[in-house]
């Protein structure tokens, strides 16, 4: 066998991209397959690349692509330039701009536009275009300037943002005690039994693929955050449900999370599982049907509504509402049509 002498600098020159403790239930399994579950946008190829050059680090020792790691195992990637989302760059990219003042701006985020720079996504976000046209955002928790919160790359709708420092901390804390206002349309696979309801159970990381979340209840409660749900049903659609849905907090991927949890997943939502014939038949028509409406909405159908918040500066109350954008408003309608005519049938 070759021997494995990889060139590595001095660890203290290092930058940590990716850190996890593998879970104690974890099978012998080789770690470029392991981190290809844990890794956004990462080719085995890449892994193994990395790999070789001795970034790949478990237990703080350098390792080959082919080593089976097991439960407890620490493992860090790391690389000799920092995260690239650590290297913001201006860029002149067009907000729908709803609302602004000195404090705060509201913005219409696009279905396809990431938040922040991440993983596989460093240009092209709304953090790019929010520097490039004010200077000194003031930083959340995680060196973010100027967000409050975020909403998932194609889920489109409202997010504000703060201005200055007294406006993020008087908008986060509002964020954390639950005063502000969210309100988010989705089309949810199956026929609701009840027109309204709340969803209750913790979310955490995916236990085997952290790429995903999942609710935790009873005694596996503690490895997830508290969430809290409110749905409406809007109109029912046959196969599908055009539904409202109020957070009361605001965990990672909760809509997706929690309708999935009772048994209603996001129409078209590809990392939960909705991109596939959850409901109706099995007649080639519906087949393509269905198909046709994954064309006109290629994304998972979540639309942040309204947003409402008390001004930091005024106190005022101040909500914010959109209208459906127009690739999810098609996909309804499309819906509707088909309803009216199972109910002929």
């Amino acid at each position: 066998m070759e021997d494995y002498t990889p060139q590595l600098p001095d660890e203290d020159n290092l930058y940590e991209h990716y850190a996890f403790t593998v879970d104690k239930g974890q099978t012998p399994l080789r770690i470029d397959k392991y981190l290809m579950n844990f890794v956004e946008n990462a080719t085995r190829n890449k892994i193994q690349a990395a790999a070789k050059n001795g970034s790949v680090f478990v237990n703080n020792e350098p390792v080959k692509s082919n080593y089976k790691v097991k439960p407890f195992d620490k493992i860090r990637v790391l690389f000799a330039h920092p995260p690239f989302e650590n290297l913001l760059v201006g860029e002149d990219i067009p907000l729908d701009v709803v609302y602004e003042d000195d404090t705060l701006l509201v913005v219409n985020k696009p279905a396809g536009m990431v938040v922040h720079p991440g993983h596989g996504n460093y240009s092209g976000t709304l953090i790019n275009g929010l520097i490039y046209r004010f200077d000194n955002l003031p930083n959340n928790s995680s060196e973010r300037p100027g967000l409050v919160h975020r909403i998932d790359k194609d889920t489109s709708g409202l997010l504000v943002v703060a201005k200055t420092e007294k406006a993020m901390a008087h908008l986060s804390l509002q964020f954390a005690e639950k005063t502000s206002e969210r309100e988010y349309v989705a089309i949810v696979w199956g026929n609701l039994e009840a027109d309204e309801g709340t969803i209750e159970g913790n979310i955490g990381r995916h236990p085997k693929n952290r790429l995903q979340n999942t609710v935790f209840l009873d005694d596996e409660a503690d490895k997830g955050k508290p969430a809290v749900t409110h749905y409406k049903v809007l109109e029912r659609l046959g196969y599908v449900t055009l539904v409202s849905c109020k957070l009361e907090t605001g965990r990672t991927h909760q809509i997706r999370v929690h309708m999935k949890h009772i048994g209603h997943t996001l129409f078209n939502d590809a990392r939960y599982g909705g991109d596939k014939i959850l409901k109706g038949t099995t007649f080639t028509k519906y087949k393509q049907f269905v198909d046709n409406c994954f064309r006109v909405l290629p994304r998972q159908a979540l639309h942040a509504k309204t947003l409402g918040f008390k001004h930091p500066k005024t106190g005022e109350f101040m909500r914010f509402e959109t209208p459906i954008p127009d690739d999810m408003q098609q996909c309804i309608e499309k819906w509707k049509i088909y309803s009216k005519h199972q109910e002929l049938e």
